[in-house]
C-alpha cells in the first residue's frame, strides 16, 4: 500500500515512516488495531505516515526515523526487508528498534547459543549430532530457524528427529523437547524499562491473555535476557513458560516487531506506554 499520511503540513515536526502490514492476518488477533491506535497517538508528536514494509526501502528517504511495528514475519518478504535495512544504513535513518539486535530479528539462532550458555530456555539444539543434549521427551518440536508466528512449526517423534534435521540440513532447524507448562506469560519493554506483563493461563486458549503481576523473580529473569541482548533502545518482549515445577523459560526473545497487545491491558497502563514509547523516539530525533 502506499503511505497514509496521517498529519497535516503545519509546522516542523520530525517525520516518522511506521512500517506495518494492515492486511496481516493474525489467530485471534487484528495486529492493524493496534497500529492504527498506535499512530494516532505517535501524531501528536511526529508527522506519521504509514506504509507496507515492501515500500519502506523506497520511501525512507522522506522520514528521520522508522518505526517497525506489525509487518508480520520476515519471511514472507526478505529481499524486501533486506533492502529496507541496506537504506536505512545508508541513508543513517535510525530504525526503531535498531538493526543490531540479537533475539529474533537476527533468526531463531540465539535459542541455540543461549541454551548453549546454560541461560534459563526451553533447551534447543540445531544439528543432529547434538540431540542427544536434549532431555528426553515423547515429542519434540521441530521449526524452521528463521520462521515466525509458528509458521513450519511441528511436533514429531524421537525417533522422527533426526530424520527432519538431516532432511532440511544441518542448521536450518531447531529442536527443543515439548514441554508441559502451565502457562505462557509475556514480558513488555521500552529501552529497557519495564512496562506490563500479560499471561495466558489456559495453554490451549494461548491468544486469549490477561493481565500479569510480575513479582522481582520473574522481573529478574525478564531483565536478564534484555540486557543480554544489548540494544541501546526500543520495544522488546520476552515470551516464557512456566514448567510444571514451577520454573519460568524462556521461549522467544521478540525485537523486532512484537506485538503488543495493548487492547488486554487498562487505560492507565496503555498510556503509560504509549507516553514512554513517544519519549524514546523523541530522543533520537532531537
Amino acid at each position: 500500500m502506499s503511505p497514509v499520511l496521517l498529519t497535516g503540513s503545519e509546522g516542523r515536526r520530525p517525520a516518522l515512516l511506521l512500517v506495518t502490514d494492515l492486511a496481516y492476518e493474525a489467530r485471534g488477533r487484528r495486529y492493524c488495531d493496534e497500529d492504527i491506535f498506535l499512530a494516532s497517538r505517535l501524531r501528536e508528536e511526529f508527522d506519521v505516515a504509514l506504509c507496507h514494509p515492501r515500500d519502506a526501502a523506497a520511501l525512507l528517504d522522506r522520514f528521520e526515523i522508522a518505526l517497525v511495528r506489525n509487518s508480520g514475519p520476515v519471511l514472507h518478504y526478505r529481499e524486501a526487508y533486506d533492502a529496507f535495512r541496506a537504506r536505512a544504513l545508508e541513508l543513517r535513518v535510525p530504525v526503531y528498534n535498531p538493526l543490531d539486535g540479537r533475539g529474533d530479528m537476527a533468526g531463531k539462532e540465539y535459542l541455540v547459543e543461549l541454551s548453549r550458555e546454560g541461560f534459563p530456555v526451553i533447551p534447543t539444539v540445531d544439528r543432529a549430532a547434538d540431540l542427544g543434549l536434549l532431555p528426553e521427551a515423547r515429542e519434540y518440536a521441530v521449526k524452521p530457524k528463521l520462521g515466525a508466528d509458528s509458521v513450519g512449526l511441528r511436533f514429531v517423534g524421537g525417533a522422527e528427529v533426526a530424520g527432519e534435521v538431516e532432511r532440511e540440513g544441518e542448521g536450518a532447524l531447531l529442536v527443543q523437547p515439548r514441554i508441559d507448562f502451565r502457562y505462557e506469560v509475556s514480558f513488555y519493554f521500552v529501552d529497557h524499562d519495564f512496562q506490563y506483563a500479560l499471561y495466558a493461563p489456559d495453554p490451549e486458549r494461548r491468544w486469549v491473555l490477561e493481565p500479569y503481576a510480575a513479582d522481582a523473580a520473574d522481573l529478574a529473569f525478564a531483565r536478564r535476557f534484555v540486557e543480554w541482548n544489548s540494544l541501546a533502545h526500543g520495544i522488546q518482549r520476552v515470551d516464557a513458560c512456566r514448567t510444571a515445577e514451577g520454573e519460568l523459560l524462556l521461549v522467544e526473545l521478540e525485537d523486532l516487531n512484537p506485538y503488543l497487545s495493548l487492547d488486554r491491558v487498562d487505560a492507565e497502563v496503555r498510556e503509560a506506554f504509549v507516553a514512554r514509547l513517544r519519549r524514546s523516539l523523541a530522543s533520537l530525533t532531537g
